[in-house]
């Protein structure tokens, strides 16, 4: 793959700057994201020809024909002694446009994400579905790779993972593992996941289930005695779950939800909010699943799952409001800020005592 050395030197100016995305839109300069914001790293706007002539010839062999057939391609691609990335270059307003993200070096530990002490059980789990769900950008995949190291560290296990591209290259500690990048060494998800299962893993690891196969194979690997975890892109524990089964035809769903009942073992959303200590900091909502979850699920009554939430704290499960209670507590937010995030504000108002 030909090295532009504009290219290089606009993905050395975002590691520099501690950036997370690069951004080469026709028309507008060159561009970072920092923190949540977008920052211009150029005087000079960007022509869509100069983007595509930067950007395709550094796709794979797979993502240069999806760009061909589709004018959208998702890619990996490295640079010596810089990094790696991921690359989607797609089409806007008839112009070449690229999306490049800064994938990181080092595999975070649980510990460095500020994440609630719940979460690690999630690591703990021996069997069944575990979801992560959010917005796109919120940690999804950091929290992901950080839970799949816990189980590297701890236990002598065989780990495969499927991702597009692989974002956190993990090595073999007490664990083996294997990593598949969708477009290098499979051409789709389904086709990894199928190959996968015929490798005897213990942990199943989906970057994201984007498309109905995909969760069929994941479901059905964790109902027979799998832990899978992956993300999906959703708002709450509630919407997580209806993803999955939303996504089939309305004939299938309720077969689907039968399945999903005894497949899924816990639910994690997570969204990112300004800390007033610097940065961004994760607030959760996590769900450990239950008896009264399950039957929830087969009878899609999802509106009752924050409730039931709320019934099994004991066994780990944590709202929103108490995630978001905690920042509040401990200085990254203040109690407005906190309220206007919190998905049931008379909840939160209730834990920082609070008269509404």
């Amino acid at each position: 793959m030909a090295e532009n050395q504009k290219l290089t030197d606009f993905l050395r100016e975002l590691i520099n700057c501690g950036g997370s995305d690069l951004l080469l839109i026709h028309g507008a300069p060159a561009s970072i994201r920092l923190d949540g914001e977008v920052r211009k790293i150029a005087d000079e706007a960007l022509d869509g020809a100069e983007i595509e002539e930067m950007v395709q010839p550094i796709l794979t062999p797979i993502g240069a024909q999806q760009y061909r057939e589709t004018q959208i391609a998702d890619s990996s691609y490295r640079i010596a002694g810089l990094g790696r990335f991921r690359i989607n270059l797609h089409r806007e307003r008839g112009h070449a446009a690229a999306t490049i993200r800064a994938l990181p070096v080092k595999v975070p530990e649980l510990s460095e994400l500020h994440l609630p002490a719940e979460v690690a059980n999630l690591a703990e789990l021996r069997r069944g579905l575990v979801l992560i769900g959010g917005a796109a950008g919120v940690g999804k995949s950091t929290t992901l790779a950080a839970l799949v190291n816990e189980i590297n560290k701890r236990d002598a296990r065989h780990i495969v993972t499927i991702e597009d591209p692989i974002e956190y290259e993990h090595q073999h500690l007490r664990s083996v593992v294997e990593q598949v990048e969708v477009g290098s060494d499979a051409p789709d998800f389904p086709t990894a996941l199928r190959a996968a299962l015929r490798q005897a893993p213990d942990v199943l690891v989906i970057g994201e289930m984007r498309d109905p196969e995909s969760m069929a194979i994941a479901v059905s690997a964790a109902e027979t005695g799998h832990l899978v975890l992956s993300t999906l892109h959703t708002t709450d524990v509630a919407s997580t779950v209806s993803r999955i089964s939303d996504s089939f035809p309305v004939e299938r769903q309720s077969t689907i939800r039968q399945e999903l009942a005894m497949a899924i073992s816990a639910a994690l959303t997570q969204m990112l909010l300004p800390s007033r200590k610097g940065g961004r900091i994760p607030a959760v909502e996590m769900l450990i699943v239950g008896y009264g979850a399950r039957q929830h699920i087969r009878r899609n009554a999802l509106q009752h799952l924050h409730q039931e939430i709320t019934m099994t704290k004991n066994k780990g499960s944590i709202t929103f409001e108490e995630s978001l209670a905690r920042l509040v507590k401990e200085g990254h937010l203040e109690r407005e800020e906190a309220i206007e995030a919190a998905v049931h504000p008379d909840d939160l108002k209730s834990l920082l005592r609070i008269v509404a």
